[in-house]
């Protein structure tokens, strides 16, 4: 399965690049992770679990108009027992000069689930600039299972 998730995202990215006239740019990010696993028990409601951890992994961003880009990631995720890959697609758009809103479908694969090690959630993120090369951002995913990690990202990003 991991094979599977890497050929398909860098099929994509390789063919974003490749039929892409416009500008590409390439980075790396990194950050804080908040992770809340909502656990059914029984009939009597929810308990949320928070796992903190970190992530850290390589974006690239290609420009379709002046406001308008597409931003795939590949980061990798480690909090304390679980280990897995995120892959979300953005749809980014531009709201000012340095402020960014993004929003998309996230795969993700767990290295440490005995069953159903592949998920599908959905992302929503804001970054703003602080220089061309330089950005914070946050992100929160919301997972659409019963047992489904939903997480808060803080970090920063480099674009090369």
């Amino acid at each position: 399965m991991k094979k599977i998730v890497f050929i398909v995202l860098s099929a994509l990215v390789s063919n974003f690049y490749a039929s892409s006239q416009s500008n590409v740019e390439f980075g790396v990010k990194g950050g804080l992770n908040l992770t809340f696993f909502k656990v059914k028990e029984a009939e009597f409601g929810n308990t949320i679990d928070t796992e903190t951890g970190f992530y850290g992994g390589i974006f690239a961003d290609f420009d379709i108009d002046n406001t308008v880009s597409l931003q795939p990631e590949l980061l990798y995720i480690n909090l304390s027992d679980f280990k897995f890959l995120n892959a979300p697609i953005y749809a980014k758009f531009k709201l000012s000069q340095r402020l960014y809103f993004m929003a998309g479908p996230s795969l993700n694969y767990f290295f440490d689930f005995f069953t159903n090690k592949f998920k599908v959630r959905g992302d929503i993120a804001t970054a703003f600039n602080i220089t061309e090369s330089f950005d914070l951002h946050m992100k929160f995913v919301v997972g659409f299972t019963e047992v489904s990690p939903n997480g808060l990202f803080l970090g920063a990003g480099y674009k090369f």
